[in-house]
């Protein structure tokens, strides 16, 4: 038994809510502290050129791990860039920058070089960062070491009030944060983001080394940080909530020629394609496929203060779609890859599905034990794939193979190797017969 599967089994030292296990400290609550204001007040926001580099500066003389967060406009603004980006390190003190004004952070990135980066939940930032060229080469990345450490709720206000005992202002999370000039609120908000990161950066370090997990984290930060950028979304179209009300052709054609109109307009007017055409109307209009504007207008989403000029280019979207010959129409679903559905298993491969079965639960078994999510301990796509084809030969060192081709960490293999063996090897085609 490994030291953390020791230190998971002692249930005396498990906790219910957000708070780390408890290591034999007072067992009394104590009340959470609101955090009100950055220790050193709120930072001006940084808009031209010289103020930015005398930000670079400083940070570059700074100590220690840096704080880094970011605020997007999600449902506000087209595509996901920053619009505010937060810092803060030992000796440089707090940094708000505005990348609007400010759109080119690389020499910032280049500052903080070789530096630990602490961010929570890493990679919904990173995409953003990348884009005015602040890449960390180290992080620590707070929320998935929450859940590697078994804490019930790992958002950041949860972890700095279990964790720290502070409790942060909730309010502001899903504001427009392309609104200029931001308020003096927001800004608060903003800066007691990144206030505690690193303390609680600290904290989690020695709760992770306690439970004998440390190794596994640094494994993990490692992969993010070193991830490529995700290629883009394959006909992203495809994801339209409702979607799987559309069966025929015809009608995913219309939605897929909606979609791209809509995409055409949101990002020509930088605004979020839900509020140009909610999804809700894409898929109305193409199951009733419509005939001309009139009938258009009748639908959900259409007509309620919408235009002639607005209903008129999406019912061309519709007739584009109406006119498309049979052989330029959608396919339903899109290629696989991998693994069929785990669905269609049973009928298509009994004896994979019967490993499917062992494996999951053999997974799930492991995942409380070590207290942490399955999906951490491994991906149940890498699981899947796994059961479907595995090795010809099921042995230790092929399995490890197995897992290790399809991205898992070393710290993964070797916890997870042991419980799929059984797994791997409890079925056998003689067996369904």
């Amino acid at each position: 038994m490994t030291d953390a599967q020791e230190t998971a089994a002692d249930t005396s030292l498990r906790t219910t809510g957000g708070a780390p296990p408890d290591d034999g400290g007072s067992s009394e609550a104590e009340v959470p502290i609101p955090l009100l204001e950055p220790r050193d007040g709120i930072p001006p926001v940084i808009a031209d050129e010289a103020s930015l580099a005398e930000v670079i500066a400083a940070f570059a003389a700074g100590s220690g791990p840096v704080a880094v967060d970011a605020e997007r406009a999600s449902g506000y603004r087209y595509g996901q860039r920053a619009y505010l980006v937060q810092l803060r390190r030992e000796g440089a003190g707090s940094a708000l920058i505005d990348p609007v004004a400010c759109p080119d952070l690389s020499g910032l990135g280049e500052a903080l070089a070789g530096v630990e980066w602490v961010l929570h939940a890493a990679t919904q930032d990173l995409p953003c960062l990348r884009e005015i060229g602040m890449i960390p080469s180290r992080l620590f990345d707070t929320e998935l070491a929450g859940r590697l450490a078994g804490f019930p709720r790992v958002g950041l206000g949860a972890m700095v009030e279990g964790v720290l005992g502070f409790v942060l202002e909730k309010g502001h999370s899903a504001v427009d944060w392309s609104t200029r000039p931001l308020p003096e609120p927001w800004l608060r908000y903003a800066a007691l983001d990144v206030e505690l990161l690193v303390d609680l950066r600290d904290a989690l370090e020695k709760e992770l080394d306690r439970q004998g997990k440390l190794e596994w984290a640094r494994q993990e930060f490692d992969a993010i940080a070193s991830a490529p950028a995700p290629e883009p979304r394959k006909d992203p179209w495809r994801r339209t909530s409702g979607m799987h009300k559309v069966r025929r052709r015809r009608q995913m054609a219309v939605v897929r020629e909606l979609w791209q109109a809509r995409d055409k307009v949101a990002r020509r007017r930088d605004i979020s394609p839900g509020k140009v055409l909610g999804d809700a109307a894409i898929v109305e209009a193409a199951l009733a496929l419509p005939t001309n504007v009139q009938a258009l207008a009748a639908l959900n989403g259409f007509g309620h203060r919408m235009g002639r000029r607005q209903l008129e280019q999406w019912q061309s979207a519709v007739d584009r779609a109406k006119a498309l010959p049979d052989h330029e129409l959608p396919q339903p679903g899109q290629p696989v890859t991998g693994p069929p559905p785990p669905r269609a298993w049973a009928e298509k491969d009994p004896v994979a599905a019967a490993r499917l079965v062992a494996a999951r639960a053999a997974v799930s078994a492991l995942a409380e034990t070590l207290t942490m999510p399955q999906e951490n301990l491994i991906t149940p796509d890498t699981v899947r794939r796994v059961c479907w084809e595995p090795p010809a030969e099921v042995n230790a060192e092929s399995v490890a193979a197995a897992l290790a081709g399809y991205g898992a960490r070393p710290w993964q293999v070797e916890q997870v190797t042991p419980v799929l063996l059984p797994a791997l090897n409890s079925s056998h085609p003689e067996s369904s017969e």
